[in-house]
């Protein structure tokens, strides 16, 4: 068979094809529900929801994951396509904020209460936490990026992982009952750094095409 006739028998009948958009949506809120299912029956929600939703501690640590998250979801979807490149130009803009609010925070507490800030009572579980809620996160979108060729495998697992960690953060945040922004600018992004290195490290084997 000539060339032209194949390329004439592949245009006559082609096969349905996925949107990148679609195929790492599905992937992400695939794992975006067992994750939250995870918090639910693991961690349950903090009894004090309500009540917490009217402080500004409470929503910082909301939207900083939140943000962190759509941030390295736009990075890893671009990464995840041939012959693109991944940078946002604002990666480390959430960082920034919550890191001049921490340290505003501890600039305005008394000495005797630094430590408190700093450690909280569930400072040597909360990174774990986050890295194990972001595991179905980071299956996911492996799974969407699988399908979509990435070129620089290492750079696209970290960016899934970073993204998988933030949103693992932003669903933890729902269990945690930590209140300082000292402890959320150290732990949280202690979580949500280990799953972006655990990318990496395993988009070098997992992304390579």
């Amino acid at each position: 068979m000539k060339t032209a006739e194949l390329i004439d028998r592949l245009a006559a009948n082609p096969a349905p094809v996925r949107s990148a958009a679609n195929t790492l949506g599905f992937g992400v809120a695939s794992g975006a529900l067992v994750s939250f299912a995870m918090m639910v029956i693991w961690l349950g929600f903090r009894p004090d929801l309500a009540d917490a939703a009217g402080t500004w501690g409470y929503w910082l640590k909301f939207f900083y994951p939140l943000a962190l998250a759509a941030i390295a979801l736009r990075s890893a979807a671009r990464l995840a396509r041939p012959g693109t490149s991944g940078r946002a130009g604002w990666e480390f803009l959430p960082l920034v904020f919550v890191a001049a609010a921490a340290a505003a925070q501890w600039m305005n507490t008394p000495d005797a209460q630094h430590w408190h800030l700093l450690m909280g009572k569930s400072s040597s579980a909360c990174p774990w936490r986050i890295v194990a809620l972001s595991l179905p996160l980071l299956l996911g979108t492996f799974w969407a990026m699988r399908r979509l060729a990435p070129t620089r495998p290492v750079l696209a697992g970290a960016a899934a992982g970073v993204f998988a960690g933030a949103a693992g953060a932003w669903i933890y945040a729902f269990a945690c009952t930590e209140t300082s922004a000292v402890f959320l600018a150290v732990w949280y992004t202690a979580g949500i750094a280990l799953t972006g290195l655990l990318g990496a490290l395993l988009g070098r084997w997992a992304l390579r095409w």
